[in-house]
């Protein structure tokens, strides 16, 4: 080869090399998109419970309880187009199957989402699907688009049924929702698709910069994609979102389980998304039980003598395993089956529920600090004996259903165990203690200054707004007092023991009629009717507000032996132009003036003799937080406490009397539980 020849190659291979381009588009070119037919190898970050198979695809949650799972493609992308700064057209589709170990029983859906972010710490599990919290649902600061699909029906969002789709702002109340299905080209005719069990979906998001119109569009994985779309929206995204942004997955768990999966996913920006190569996609795992032609393939027809004499050694050890052990378990348990605890495990949290690990005893049960074996998390056990003949079945429910609460001001209900004759409860472990140590310098513990019992009382108002008016039931929680108010390790008050709650649909009415709760903080026509309602609750709040503020039972005992109702004495106080004498005194004067003439005559309005004198929780938050002024109230309006009573809806009996006003010897037994007669 000559001179002349080998400059000329040289000169063709430099030019080709400077002007190379990748063939794969980065986050800042005009047209981005990606195609994944299954993630074997796929650069994703994954965080949660979130994790790619063996076999190649994302499961976002699996059979845990309360988790949450995010997937995200690596790099935030540029939907923002220069020089106008409006959100670019946008198009995806990926597939998605939703499995359940537990038959018909349904866990929670989940999103794809464009977000500022790729931080969900904060976000909730269960029907929050790990994207927002109660907090920060529907704040315009969110700065999120969301497709929802979802399996529970969640009536504090709307939701329209537990089978469907929808476009989401910023929140988990839709814009738009429709239940899962496809039209048919040829007819026009809706079929429907359940989200869960019924094999891959195909799914397409499409957002047209032009028109700025969002389209959801869903078909069964193979089946071409339907003309016209499931969901059709016109909104403006370009408020909406952050000129870069993470694209992703979010899925999380409740009480229900289930796995959430994804075999491929693909987008294009300005362009349509590429074509998802179904031949090449991973196979949904099987969670079914093993058929008994398996099962004759794994076990062996014949065994021998010898065997069959260390089954029996084998079956004597797990026999005295069993009843050391033994749980009661009925068939009506199964769809609690996930929030259920074994006994073993909080045997050995508990260190065979050991004198040592005793944190408090009540007239409910005895609680133990115990850290689970598997987690490690700290949790307390409350071993609650019960009657067989209690109606256990609806208290399993109810306390099931209550462990769905989220809320900062409400001890978490990890879960439940039944042993013959036994309940045990599972609660996030308090680790400062209740706040009725705090108040009388119980336990070698100082008492707590001003600034922590304002904001503790505001905490609870908190919670139990949250119970009677923001979660998807009412609850009345029936028990308000310091014992059950449990302060975390920054000193926030959170409401316990939901061991008398009881809870009912909103807009129906509570049929109750069994008087249950503690001596001196029972609002009069609880004892005179036998109805639990949010009133009453707010009645003992009032009687709360007065004890954290004065540092005073709600029934005490002058020198002379006469018993002292708290809400008397601070309305004498008051009558008197005294009323901050009535504030405690381990307080030493050093107290904001406003905050405690404010906490002492809510206290007293919230305990007012008559039901529809009371403020609601809501009026109490916006009374704390001074957004309305408390109403006008004259002492001579509360002078009269005896005296309502014995003329609430006719005069009441003698028996009735001594539980207001009883003797020493009565209060000692804490929270009682009254039937009444007739009732």
């Amino acid at each position: 080869m000559t001179s002349a020849n080998m400059k000329l190659i040289l000169s063709i291979l430099i030019f080709q090399i400077v002007s190379f381009k990748p063939q794969f588009s980065t986050p800042s070119d005009h047209q981005q998109q990606f195609v994944y037919s299954g993630f074997t190898g796929g650069n994703l970050n994954l965080d949660g419970a979130a994790r790619i198979t063996s076999t190649g695809l994302i499961e976002l949650t699996n059979d845990t309880a309360r988790i949450k799972g995010h997937a995200f493609y690596p790099s935030p992308l540029r939907f923002h187009q220069y020089p106008n700064g409006m959100v670019q057209s946008f198009s995806l589709s990926f597939v998605f199957g939703i499995l359940s170990s537990f038959g018909d029983i349904r866990g929670h859906g989940f999103a794809f989402f464009i977000s500022p972010s790729n931080d969900f710490t904060d976000a909730f599990p269960i029907q929050f699907f790990g994207l927002f919290n109660s907090t920060n649902n529907g704040s315009l600061s969110n700065h999120i688009f969301a497709v929802e699909l979802d399996t529970i029906q969640n009536t504090e969002f709307g939701d329209i049924d537990n089978n469907h789709v929808g476009i989401d702002i910023n929140s988990l109340n839709s814009l738009k929702s429709n239940t899962a299905g496809f039209y048919n080209d040829k007819t026009g005719t809706f079929t429907n698709l359940s989200l869960i069990g019924d094999g891959p979906i195909h799914t397409w998001v499409e957002y047209d910069a032009n028109t700025t119109q969002i389209n959801v569009t869903l078909a069964p994985l193979g089946q071409e994609k339907p003309v016209r779309p499931l969901l059709s929206l016109t909104f403006n995204l370009s408020a909406v979102l952050t000129e870069q942004a993470y694209i992703g997955f979010s899925s999380s768990t409740g009480l229900s389980t289930g796995h959430h999966c994804v075999l491929g996913w693909s987008f294009g920006m300005n362009r349509p998304a590429p074509i998802i190569n179904s031949t090449k996609l991973p196979k949904l795992p099987s969670l079914g039980p093993i058929s008994p032609s398996k099962l004759v393939e794994i076990i062996l027809p014949t065994a021998s003598a010898l065997l069959v004499l260390v089954s029996g050694a084998i079956v004597v050890i797990l026999v005295r395993r069993h009843f050391k052990y033994k749980e009661v378990r009925e068939d009506w348990e199964v769809e609690y089956g996930p929030h259920r605890f074994s006994y073993k495990d909080l045997y050995n949290a508990t260190n065979g529920f050991n004198s040592k690990h005793l944190i408090g005893v009540g007239g409910f049960g005895r609680v133990y600090k115990g850290v689970l074996p598997k987690s490690k998390s700290e949790v307390a056990v409350k071993r609650v004996s019960y009657d067989s003949k209690q109606g256990i079945k609806q208290f399993v429910a109810e306390v099931v259903s209550m462990g769905h609460l989220q809320h900062n001001n409400i001890v978490k209900l990890f879960g439940y165990c039944r042993r013959k004759g036994e309940l045990l409860l599972v609660y996030d472990y308090m680790v400062n203690g209740s706040l009725d140590k705090y108040l009388y310098g119980e336990e070698g513990r100082t008492t707590i200054d001003w600034g922590q019992r304002f904001k503790i009382i505001r905490g609870i108002a908190l919670g139990l707004l949250y119970l009677h008016e923001e979660w998807d039931k009412i609850v009345i929680h029936r028990d308000v007092k310091p014992n059950n108010v449990l302060l975390d390790k920054e000193m926030n008050g959170r409401l316990g023991d939901f061991g008398l709650a009881r809870l009912y649909d909103h807009g129906t009415d509570p049929q109750t009629t069994h008087v249950v709760g503690t001596i001196g903080y029972l609002a009069p026509e609880l004892v005179h009717r036998g109805k639990a309602t949010t009133v009453t609750d707010v009645f003992a709040f009032g009687v709360f507000i007065l004890e954290v503020t004065c540092g005073k039972k709600p029934i005490t005992e002058d020198t002379q032996g006469h018993q002292l109702m708290l809400v008397d004495w601070v309305n004498q106080n008051w009558h008197r132009d005294s009323l901050l004498d009535a504030m405690d005194v381990k307080l030493q004067g050093n107290y904001d003036i406003d905050e405690a003439c404010l906490a002492l005559k809510l206290g007293l309005l919230c305990s007012h003799p008559f039901p529809d004198a009371r403020p609601s929780m809501r009026q109490v938050l916006q009374y704390l937080d001074g957004d309305v002024p408390l109403p006008e109230l004259l002492p001579e309006h509360f002078s009269f406490h005896m005296a309502a009573l014995m003329q609430n809806e006719g005069r009441l009996g003698s028996s009735t009397v001594s539980l207001l006003y009883p003797s020493p010897a009565m209060m000692d037994f804490g929270s009682i539980s009254i039937s009444l007669n007739g009732r």
